[in-house]
C-alpha cells in the first residue's frame, strides 16, 4: 500500500472478533516506542471535520485518511480536504509498514467513480488526491478504474485539479498508459523506502520498477507533474536517502516528500529512529539543490498533506524555472 501510517487518530471501526491484520499474526511483536515531543497532533473536534466525515459516509466512500490512520486527518478534514481510496479497503499485498487490511478484495464497485466525483463536488474541493490499494488480482491492476474516476471528476467538478497516488502496476502491461492518458494533473507513486529495505519493508515491490514507472510517465507526457515520497526512520542511512534522491532526479521527478515512519501496531515494522526536525530540514535543502521543483520534508509530512497548496507551488516553480 502507498502511504505513511500512524495509529493516533485511527477510527474505531474494527470489532475484536475481526482483527485488522490476521496476515501479520505470525510476525513477532515489535514494541511501539514513545513518540518524541515534536510529533504531536490534536484529536479532531471541528464541526467541519464532522461535515467532511458525513459527506464521505453518505457517498459510501473509503479514504486513505482513515484506512492508513493518518495523523493529519483532524487538520485536513477540518479544512474539507480528503484523499479518497478507490478499489476497496483490502490490499493484495502485506507491506510491513502499512495499516491497510490485506486479503482478497471484493469486486470493483461500478458506482464508485461517480460517488467520488459527487463527493468532490459536494465538498467544493479545488484539488483532490485519489489513491488505491494494490489490486494484483485485476488484469490491469485497477488502472481503468483510476481513469474512470478521473473522468467522472472532470465531468462533475471540472475546475478541480486531480492528483493520483498509484500502486506500481507490477506485471500489468499497458496499465500505466491508461492512467496517464486520463490526464491527471499530478502522477504520484511512492518509493516508500531505500532499496536496501525493500525485502523487509516493501517485499511485494521492486525499487527499480518503481523508478522506471515514474520515468515512463514523463516519457508518455512530459508536461505531467510527477511526485514520489519516502518514509525515514526504518533503518536507512543518510547516504542511501541521498542516492534515492539522485535516482528520482534521473527519472525527472518533480516533487519529493519525506516523512517520519510511525509504527501502526506491534506486528508492523519497528521504528528504528526518530529523525529530528533539523535533519528533515537538511534533507529538504539537499533535495532542492539536486533540482526538485518542490520538496516537503518534516516529521508529519505525508503524500497528500497540503496537496492543494503544494500543487500551486509546483506550478509556480515550473513557471519560474521556464522564465514565464
Amino acid at each position: 500500500m502507498v502511504t505513511i501510517v500512524d495509529t493516533l487518530n485511527r477510527p474505531q471501526q474494527q470489532s475484536e472478533a475481526r482483527p485488522r491484520h490476521p496476515e501479520k499474526a505470525h510476525r513477532p511483536d515489535n514494541p511501539i516506542q514513545r513518540k518524541p515531543h515534536w510529533i504531536r497532533v490534536k484529536a479532531p473536534t471541528s464541526p467541519v471535520y464532522r461535515e467532511t466525515q458525513n459527506v464521505v459516509r453518505e457517498n459510501n466512500l473509503v479514504t486513505v485518511c482513515e484506512e492508513a490512520g493518518c495523523p493529519n486527518i483532524g487538520e485536513c478534514w477540518s479544512k474539507k480536504h480528503a484523499s479518497f481510496m478507490i478499489l476497496g479497503d483490502t490490499c493484495t499485498r502485506a507491506c510491513a509498514f502499512c495499516n491497510v487490511r490485506t486479503g482478497m478484495p471484493g469486486p470493483v464497485d461500478p458506482k464508485e467513480a461517480q460517488g467520488v466525483a459527487d463527493a468532490v463536488a459536494a465538498m467544493g474541493l479545488e484539488h483532490v488526491v485519489i489513491t488505491s490499494v494494490d489490486r494484483d488480482d485485476l488484469d490491469d491492476g485497477g488502472a481503468q478504474h483510476f481513469a474512470d474516476v478521473i473522468n467522472a471528476i472532470r465531468n462533475t467538478a471540472p475546475s478541480t485539479t486531480i492528483e493520483v497516488l498509484t500502486p506500481d502496476f507490477l506485471r500489468k502491461d499497458g496499465a500505466l498508459e491508461i492512467v496517464v492518458a486520463a490526464k491527471p494533473d499530478v502522477f504520484n507513486h511512492n518509493l516508500e523506502t531505500v532499496p536496501s529495505k525493500y525485502l523487509t519493508v516493501r517485499p511485494g515491490a521492486r525499487y527499480f520498477h518503481s523508478i522506471r514507472l515514474l520515468q515512463k510517465v514523463k516519457e508518455l507526457d512530459p508536461e505531467m507533474f510527477t511526485k514520489s515520497g519516502i518514509m525515514v526512520g526504518l533503518g536507512e542511512v543518510r547516504n542511501e536517502v541521498l542516492q534515492l534522491m539522485d535516482d528520482l532526479r534521473a527519472a525527472d521527478v518533480d516533487f519529493l516528500t519525506v516523512g517520519q515512519y510511525l509504527q501502526p501496531s506491534k506486528k508492523h515494522h519497528p521504528v528504528v529512529s526518530f529523525v529530528t526536525p533539523e535533519e528533515f530540514k537538511g534533507y529538504e535543502r539537499i533535495a532542492y539543490a539536486k533540482g526538485f521543483l518542490k520538496v516537503s520534508a518534516s516529521p508529519l509530512t505525508r503524500s497528500s498533506h497540503h496537496a492543494g497548496e503544494d500543487f500551486a507551488d509546483l506550478r509556480a516553480a515550473r513557471k519560474a524555472k521556464l522564465g514565464h
